[in-house]
């Protein structure tokens, strides 16, 4: 059963595992220095998944009200972006844009200079760390800023943040006050791009926020005048947004154990297309609305991410940290779906029929 959720999965590892091999025997002769390289690929795959467990929960969330097409474009499309312009492209450009390079010369410097091309991405850590904390701090709070959530997991705060929902965009101005409350942390010329960066990961969560409420409203208008409307496309960019904020603290935290660019992307590209399977797989089986509290888990984990991300831009947080944390989280809101379950059983039904 779990194989038809994750064979391609399997198979993209054993391609990725043979690059691998091919890669390093070429580089360096040497059986110890391959079995090296492939000990760091396997490594940096099971990082990526217990990084971005959380982002697996939260885009089954999504993908469970979209149509299948959009889900499997989500697979296709969207693996597309995750592996090749997340893992390859995107340091390649901080590396072009911090360094004055061109695209081609970026290149050249990861592969022929991995300790100068590793020292200008980490220097890039400050913005990156600005823009990605403030985008998913913001998935977080709205998910918990919300008038209309009836179910609470941590009840005295859960149930409080959606009374103060009610006050307009209180999560932003929350937001904006730990930006600039870190900000005070930095020297000025990092806090100015500091403030700067997380104000753009604001921007960016309202303006994907706003073309799938766009999308949303024209949808409805089309199944107003009869026609039969399947459109996932605010979804689909919401979630490769998403993405992307996931992947900055993995791209960065793998240099702790590599800065060679290649050995990075089959790392985390392995990673990656396991927490694809995975969001398909709680899809398919309908695991959100057999255990109610793990999706609450999962967007805890998510601001939890995504305050270490922005208070990262002031000291190193161990990634073995954060992944902890996002385990402990979901683990947590699991047993009490397990436990919520055995003393309620007929609310699995009642979970089952609201979901559909």
């Amino acid at each position: 059963m779990l194989m038809k959720f994750y064979k391609g999965s399997i198979l993209f590892t054993i391609a990725c595992l043979a690059l691998g091999v091919w890669y390093g025997w070429s580089q360096t002769g040497s059986v110890a220095a391959t079995a090296s390289m492939l000990w760091i690929i396997f490594v940096l795959s099971i990082l990526e998944v217990s990084l971005s467990f959380d982002n697996a929960v939260v885009n089954a969330a999504v993908l469970k009200d979209m149509d299948e097409v959009w889900q499997k474009r989500f697979l296709t499309w969207g693996m597309v972006i995750a592996v090749f312009g997340m893992r390859i492209v995107f340091p390649l450009a901080i590396v072009a844009i911090a360094a004055g390079l061109g695209p081609i010369d970026a290149l050249n410097l990861s592969l022929n200079k991995p300790a100068e091309y590793e020292a200008i991405v980490s220097s890039a850590h400050v913005g990156i760390a600005g823009f990605g904390g403030a985008f998913l701090a913001m998935v977080g709070l709205s998910f918990f800023f919300d008038g209309e959530k009836d179910v609470h997991w941590i009840e005295w705060i859960e149930a409080k943040l959606a009374i103060v929902s009610n006050i307009k965009a209180a999560e932003i101005a929350l937001l904006l006050v730990a930006l600039y409350l870190i900000s005070r942390m930095l020297p000025q010329d990092e806090a100015l791009v500091f403030m700067v960066s997380g104000t753009l990961g604001l921007v960016c969560f309202i303006a994907v926020e706003a073309v799938s409420t766009i999308l949303e409203m024209r949808d409805q208008a089309l199944a107003a005048g009869g026609a039969v409307v399947r459109s996932g496309l605010g979804g689909f960019l919401y979630l490769n947004v998403l993405d992307a904020s996931f992947s900055f603290d993995g791209v960065i935290g793998a240099f702790a154990l590599s800065n060679n660019m290649i050995v990075i992307a089959l790392g985390l590209s392995i990673g990656a297309m396991f927490v694809r399977s995975m969001t398909i797989h709680l899809v398919r089986q309908g695991t959100l609305a057999e255990y109610r509290y793990l999706e609450h888990g999962a967007f805890w984990a998510i601001i939890a991410l995504g305050g270490i991300m922005l208070f990262s831009a002031v000291m190193h947080i161990p990634e073995t940290v954060t992944g902890l944390i996002g385990a402990v989280l979901i683990g947590l809101s699991l047993w009490w779906s397990i436990r919520h379950n055995k003393r309620n059983p007929d609310s699995e039904i009642e979970e089952a029929i609201r979901a559909n």
